[in-house]
């Protein structure tokens, strides 16, 4: 791929891969048999781990394929490569940010039922100390869940422990945590969820765990914050998108140039 064309996105936008793009002749088996895909994934991976939230999303899905990955899994994979190779000279950048007064700050969303193998949502998690993102998750969920609300309050949980998992890290370094950390999310009916008991009423089927987020609010750790989708940081960690959004948040994140 030394020589390939840059694309804009790390993922086709709008692209929807499945397990019935998997081999299913034994010509086509033997097309893949020699292509380098799970060396290709293991190089993706590290970069999505280490340094490029940017990638994180695509990477995810590709290795949901490794078992038996078909010519088309291969086509994505190189399509992330040739995005990789037009952002070579971009790096995580990390500074002090005057405006922000919390100490950190978690971005929240999901991408509801859009494997098309499972049903299941993907939440995707960020967290920026200063300028830069120094966390990121993008992660499909482990149950089905009935409706938007739901998958972003499942994905609000995993937000909400990384909250509480940095308060007390914060702590052991003396700094000083006053007040509930906010916990941006771009659905209005998911915060009512976690601020409001009587909403939980139609949520009764998931498991108990999910309630905890609930519990957290009404102590005061944690405080839902409405975000427009627009800037919902976390949606790069969820979706395959557009060329300027991409970039936009990208910038956001401070993976820059």
């Amino acid at each position: 791929m030394t020589d390939c064309k840059p694309v804009g996105t790390p993922m086709t936008p709008g692209l929807q891969l499945s397990k019935e793009d998997s081999p299913k002749t034994q010509e086509e088996v033997e097309a893949m048999r020699n292509i380098p895909y799970m060396n290709a994934i293991g190089s993706l991976l590290y970069l999505a781990t280490i340094s490029s939230p940017n990638v994180a999303y695509t990477a995810g899905v590709l290795t949901c394929f490794n078992s038996n990955p078909g010519l088309v899994h291969w086509k994505a994979i190189k399509h992330a490569f040739c995005y990789l190779k037009g952002t070579l000279n971009m790096k995580l950048e990390y500074g002090p940010d005057e405006d922000m007064e919390e100490l950190f700050v978690i971005f929240c969303d999901a991408d509801h039922g859009e494997n098309l193998d499972n049903e299941k949502s993907t939440s995707g998690v960020l967290v920026k100390v200063g300028r830069g993102a120094v966390i990121w998750i993008s992660k499909l969920q482990s149950i089905v869940t009935l409706s938007t609300t739901e998958a972003e309050h499942v994905a609000g949980v995993v937000g909400g422990k990384k909250i509480c998992w940095l308060r007390n890290m914060m702590l052991e370094l003396e700094y000083k945590v006053m007040g509930p950390s906010q916990l941006w999310i771009d659905s209005q009916s998911s915060m009512s969820v976690a601020k409001n008991p009587k909403h939980h009423g139609q949520m009764k089927h998931l498991d108990l765990q999910y309630y905890w987020l609930r519990d957290e609010v009404g102590r005061g750790t944690i405080e839902p914050m409405y975000l427009q989708m627009d800037n919902m940081l976390a949606d790069l960690l969820t979706k395959s998108l557009l060329k300027p959004k991409v970039e936009k948040l990208q910038e956001m994140m401070r993976v820059v140039l």
